[in-house]
């Protein structure tokens, strides 16, 4: 019951916090120059219709108005009408979410499975080869931009070698009838790998780089602690110290940066699906910002801090399956 309570408390603290993002980007959209009717009607539309437009999306309304009507609509699950598309926010988010999601999981599996061996790795061997070379490649992966080596794979992956795709993304639960090449679902499983190797390799290298430098640091420090001495002089092999003693006492810092790593990724989902010309959740919400589409900006932002808040919230809730001593019986 502990943490029910405490997951709907901390539920109940992200409402202000989103609240805060409605309003600042609310307040930043409305303050770009422009006039999204103008974009979409284009260079000379008649008065009745400009007026007929802004009538219909509320932008006759003055400011205060229509920041108090949007969100008394998003309170009802009414994120609005996208202007340059002409359909509702939600169904565009809904359309292009799996896309986004299938990127940022994939890239987030890929992180994992690589950070966290590199990182006991380079602990138990610490100051030796495998470890420098450990180190250099978590340094040039923070370093590096995620937008840079997916153009540097692209080059090479793609137009030098030309054995993976450079563009485009195939779902993995596709129809085959949709997918060009594919005759049976195992043809769209492979055709989904190959589309989806190059962008997961761009956008979780910085997670990876992060994770493996939190990992062998935090690993370090557990390993010098007096019970794994205690353990070393018992004759307790290292391989046990490691797994049963050591690593998952490792893992509470680890678990914070991945939370904290969400937003760098959602970041990076924006250029690498510019990059990798992937229709998803940053695809969209570039397209509504050219096209100052008001709604479409506000439901992709709104998106974006949503799955934030969530992300944190899990997080903090994994601290007591990894660490008994954390418990949630009082809200704090």
């Amino acid at each position: 019951m502990g943490i029910l309570r405490y997951t709907l408390s901390r539920l109940l603290q992200a409402v202000p916090v989103l609240i805060g993002i409605i309003t600042i980007t609310f307040l930043l959209t409305n303050a770009i120059p422009g006039d999204p009717v103008q974009i979409m009607l284009g260079p000379s539309p008649s008065a009745e219709m400009v007026e007929e437009i802004r009538a219909q999306y509320g932008l006759d309304e003055p400011l205060p108005v229509r920041y108090v009507n949007y969100l008394t609509a998003v309170a009802q699950g009414d994120f609005g009408q996208s202007i340059y598309y002409g359909t509702p926010v939600l169904t565009k988010i809904m359309e292009r979410l799996p896309v986004t999601l299938l990127l940022m999981l994939s890239s987030f599996g890929f992180a994992l499975a690589t950070a966290i061996p590199l990182g006991i790795i380079s602990a138990k061997r610490r100051n030796k080869p495998t470890d420098h070379v450990s180190r250099i490649v978590a340094l040039l992966g923070v370093s590096t931009p995620s937008f840079w080596i997916g153009l540097m794979l692209i080059i090479i992956f793609a137009y030098h070698l030309n054995v993976l795709p450079a563009t485009g993304i195939v779902l993995p639960w596709a129809d085959p009838s949709s997918v060009d090449g594919a005759s049976s679902q195992i043809d769209v499983l492979w055709e989904s790998f190959t589309h989806l190797l190059l962008p997961t390799l761009s956008l979780g290298t910085l997670q990876m780089a992060a994770i493996t430098r939190i990992e062998r640091s935090s690993m370090l420090e557990v390993l010098q602690q007096e019970y794994v001495k205690l353990a070393r002089a018992y004759g307790v092999a290292e391989q046990k110290i490691v797994r049963k003693h050591a690593f998952r006492n490792a893992q509470l810092p680890v678990i914070t940066v991945v939370g904290l790593q969400l937003t760098s990724a959602l970041g990076g989902a924006v250029l690498t699906e510019t990059v990798f010309n992937i229709n998803g959740m940053g695809r969209l919400i570039i397209t509504a910002i050219n096209n100052q589409d008001y709604p479409l900006v506000m439901g992709t932002t709104i998106f974006f801090g949503l799955t934030f808040v969530i992300g944190v919230v899990l997080t903090d809730l994994s601290y007591a399956y990894i660490d008994p001593r954390v418990t949630y019986d009082e809200v704090n």
